[in-house]
């Protein structure tokens, strides 16, 4: 795809952004676009949310599990960039109604780096090593594409659909549990709505969503860098959210964060 064009949709996407509205799906319109076109697009659309003040904090694994991979029609992960802008603090409350479009919230454990991880060549041992520790977390995910009709390019194109995310407060050693076995439990208006388990992602452990970034990323030429937040991706299916609702999250041996929505 043309720089000019790719910019002209990074542009959309962004002003969709900012305005909270919805866009026809780039799929549609541009039957060939590929993934690198994609994320060229996610990349431009970061540019403008830097150039407007925010500032980049880490990244993100979208579309790791069976079960979001089954609700959204796409089969394979993606990525998209944490700005400063994006996070809600614990227990706080986020405004959907002004903030959001179509929000859907998802609990995952979210890994925050002591060291940097350049790809290719990295290994579970070696995102471990990188950890400083792992909280519970909640992703508000977010579509500027209309109805969540959605192909792989168009999520990546729109920064892996981000939107806002919350992070719990007690740091844990990854080394000292089993990410694979580690059971979530999530709860709406007091009610447990889903539960999953590490293995839920990518068909291993959380640990692989980061090797599959680092890896990815260093195909790209960029890293992940010390001091990031990085989260790995869902273990249970995203749940759609509206004004009044609070969710909470728990993960055996990790803790508890929650979230409310107005």
């Amino acid at each position: 795809m043309e720089t000019q064009k790719i910019q002209a949709y990074g542009d959309e996407l962004y002003a969709a952004l900012r305005e909270c509205r919805m866009v026809d799906p780039l799929t549609e319109r541009e039957p060939d676009i590929s993934i690198e076109d994609a994320y060229a697009i996610s990349s431009h659309i970061l540019s403008r949310r830097l150039a407007d003040g925010e500032r980049l904090i880490g990244k993100k694994i979208g579309v790791t599990s069976a079960a979001v991979q089954n609700m959204l029609g796409v089969n394979q992960p993606d990525f998209g960039y944490l700005t400063d802008r994006m996070v809600v603090e614990e227990g706080g409350v986020l405004n959907i109604s002004k903030l959001m479009i179509q929000p859907r919230a998802e609990g995952e454990i979210a890994f925050v780096l002591k060291k940097d991880l350049q790809g290719p060549g990295i290994t579970a041992t070696d995102v471990l090593q990188a950890t400083d520790f792992i909280v519970p977390c909640f992703e508000i995910v977010d579509s500027r594409i209309r109805d969540w009709k959605i192909g792989i390019e168009d999520t990546v194109a729109d920064n892996a659909s981000c939107g806002y995310f919350t992070l719990g407060q007690m740091a844990v050693d990854p080394r000292s549990i089993d990410l694979s076995t580690c059971g979530m439990v999530v709860e709406l208006n007091g009610q447990v709505i889903s539960t999953g388990a590490g293995a839920a992602a990518l068909g291993s452990s959380p640990v692989s969503c980061v090797v599959w970034l680092a890896n990815t990323l260093g195909r790209l030429g960029t890293s992940l860098k010390a001091g990031e937040v990085i989260l790995s991706g869902s273990l249970v299916p995203l749940q759609p959210i509206k004004p009044g609702d609070c969710m909470a999250v728990s993960i055996g041996g990790i803790g508890r964060t929650s979230v409310r929505f107005d």
